[in-house]
């Protein structure tokens, strides 16, 4: 029988998508307010892996990426997810959306999103959010998964996550 313990700290990722650019800044100052100081953030990446969100977002998409100095406990990803969608009413344009908040969760072994959305190979965690492995790390890379969006399976999106799994494990290093 396998001893029970603590998971082990995560890193927090946001992946935004956003349709006004001139909002960076504000949205920059409310992640923090709400998840403590940045220490990773992307570049602003065009996103026209499908057209989803332009009904209500618009065609001029881009996705940016942060991650967060403070490490969270798996546990407190469901409130994180009701959070950010409290979040995005505040940049709300015309009842429209104009940012969309993608909460994960990184680990050295895997990456997660937190959705509200059902489905066969998500694993229900409390509230209503949902837990989908959605990247798995093996042979020192990141591997899509059958379900792994289109745009989470490209090159670029990989090295980014890399990049932060890098600061992740400076991050649990310390707390040793």
């Amino acid at each position: 029988m396998g001893e029970i313990t603590n998971f082990t700290l995560e890193k927090l990722v946001i992946a935004v998508l956003i349709s006004k650019a001139d909002m960076l800044n504000k949205l920059i100052e409310t992640l923090t307010d709400n998840f403590g100081p940045i220490d990773f953030q992307s570049s602003l990446i065009d996103f026209a892996y499908t057209d989803y969100y332009n009904l209500e977002m618009g065609n001029k998409i881009q996705r940016v990426f942060f991650s967060f100095k403070n490490l969270i406990d798996p546990f407190t990803l469901p409130n994180i997810k009701i959070m950010t969608n409290n979040l995005e009413n505040i940049f709300l344009v015309d009842n429209q959306r104009k940012i969309n908040l993608d909460p994960g969760m990184l680990s050295l072994k895997r990456f997660i999103l937190a959705t509200s959305k059902d489905n066969g190979h998500r694993i229900p965690l409390q509230k209503g959010i949902y837990g989908e492995v959605t990247l798995l790390f093996i042979s020192k890379k990141f591997q899509k998964l059958p379900w792994t969006y289109i745009d989470y399976q490209s090159e670029e999106y990989s090295k980014i996550l890399y990049e932060i799994r890098v600061i992740y494990k400076k991050n649990i290093k310390k707390l040793k």
